[in-house]
């Protein structure tokens, strides 16, 4: 049993002390993620790849024990965390009183950027929360894939299927939130 995991086990049962030797265990790993993920996102995000680690880490270990049966499933747990915070994040964006559909113009460029608009992140995410319904498995690929910035073969370590599993789920992925996404427009 790794170290990650035998804390989570000690944290499932109580033991408080625990949940201050997992964050360093998991930090600097969490904090790649995230800074991978976070290189995806539009120019201009105020977000850092720590804060996000941070908030998604006390979303993890809160008041509640939560049951963590291994370290994937603790990492799959972190990926959803960065996906609602991300999605949260691109739905307040959107929303008029934090400037709607106003787009940020840096004062050094006289060129206005283009970013990712905030309705396909929460496009992408209603969608994800489609197939979650259909194939929870495929659903968890897509988010360390999407959210956390992981390869198909980590993912798949994670999940604990073949790397060929993960590559027909990723295909079936692409094909059905194309599908969905093409469909909401």
């Amino acid at each position: 049993m790794s170290d990650v995991t035998r804390i989570l086990n000690a944290i499932e049962r109580g033991d408080a002390g625990a949940t201050d030797e997992l964050l360093p265990l998991v930090y600097e790993e969490l904090r790649l993620l995230a800074a991978q993920k976070l290189s995806h996102e539009p120019p201009g995000q105020t977000l850092q790849a720590t804060a996000l680690v941070h908030e998604a880490y006390l979303r993890l270990v809160g008041d509640e024990p939560h049951p963590w049966n291994s370290r994937g499933h603790f990492f799959a747990a972190a990926a959803e965390a960065m996906r609602r915070i991300l999605v949260e994040r691109a739905r307040r964006r959107r929303s008029e009183k934090h400037g709607g559909d106003r787009h940020r113009i840096p004062l050094e460029a006289g060129d206005i950027e283009v970013a990712l608009p905030a309705e396909q992140i929460v496009a992408l995410s209603d969608a994800l929360d489609a197939l979650e319904r259909e194939d929870r498995e495929v659903a968890q690929l897509v988010k360390l894939r999407y959210f956390v910035g992981l390869t198909l073969e980590q993912a798949a370590e994670l999940l604990q299927i073949s790397a060929r599993t993960a590559y027909r789920h990723w295909a079936y992925a692409k094909a059905r939130l194309h599908e969905e996404l093409t469909d909401n427009r």
